[in-house]
Order: C-alpha cells, then sequence, then structure tokens
C-alpha cells in the first residue's frame, strides 16, 4: 500500500515521504496513529496543502522532546525491591516500574518510552536506561536497583 507519512517514522521515512508499505502495518498500526494517510492524489495534494503547517507542528514537537531530554539526563531514579542474600531480585524492575517511579518525581514519561535492551532488570545495583522521547531524542537516566531483605 502506497502510503504518505504524516511524520518521521524510524526506518521508514521523514515527513511527506510517499512509500510503500505492508497492508497490515498501514491498516492496523500507521494510519489509526496519525502518522500516515494513503496516498492519494487529493491526499497529496491536501498535504502539500498543510506542509509548512505541519513542518512547523513536528519542529515544536522536537523542540519539547529536546527540552524535555535535557531535565532528564543523567537522572537517578531508586527503586527498591525484595532481594535475596546474592542481591538477586525476587521478581523484576520492568519498565512498568521505571515509568511509576519517574512519575512520583514529576516526569509523564509513556512506558513503551523506556528501552530495555537487556529486558527487566534483575539483580540489585545501578542500571543505565534509555528513553526515547522522539525518534531523534534519547534520553540516558540510571536506574539504581535497591534491596530489601
Amino acid at each position: 500500500m502506497q502510503i504518505i507519512l504524516m511524520e518521521k517514522v524510524v526506518n521508514l521515512g521523514q515527513l511527506g515521504d510517499v512509500v510503500k508499505v505492508r497492508n497490515g502495518y498501514a491498516r492496523n498500526f500507521l494510519i489509526p496513529k496519525g502518522k500516515a494517510k494513503r496516498a492519494t492524489p487529493s491526499a497529496i495534494a491536501e498535504f502539500e496543502a498543510k506542509r509548512a503547517e505541519l513542518e512547523k507542528t513536528q519542529a515544536e514537537i522536537l523542540a519539547a522532546a529536546q527540552a524535555s531530554a535535557a531535565k532528564l539526563d543523567g537522572l537517578m531514579v531508586q527503586i527498591t525491591q525484595k532481594s535475596g542474600v546474592d542481591g538477586k531480585l525476587f521478581g523484576s524492575v520492568t519498565n512498568a516500574d521505571i515509568e511509576e517511579a519517574l512519575k512520583t518525581q514529576g516526569y509523564q514519561i509513556e512506558r513503551s518510552m523506556i528501552r530495555m535492551p537487556q529486558g527487566s532488570l534483575k539483580q540489585v545495583g545501578d542500571h543505565p536506561i534509555a528513553i526515547a522521547l522522539h525518534s531523534d531524542v534519547v534520553a540516558n537516566i540510571v536506574v539504581s536497583v535497591l534491596g530489601d531483605s
């Protein structure tokens, strides 16, 4: 299916690109989230008429994400979990726990923004975590997992 991107999509393209994607990806994800529209001649003409406005909106979103990243960079979040004698946790610290800890400190971060490439944290200690605020903006925080006997 041919679509026109209404914002930058990672590994797909920039604002205004006309790309071909699988039907399900377009129908189930890109179009409902407002990230793309079907690339019909009328939609392309409508996009070109609104292009400057959309670019301005995307620039504002990017600036807001960069401001949030400046506040978040280097932040340390402490989470206490039950642990054994060897420092191994009973259970794990997931992105939901990190989201809740950030919320208590006054940051509005969605769970899907938290990047944990090694999976959930299962050991006591300090762990670096990346938060993708925008496709171009990533903030790095440290999650300190404390053991509770």
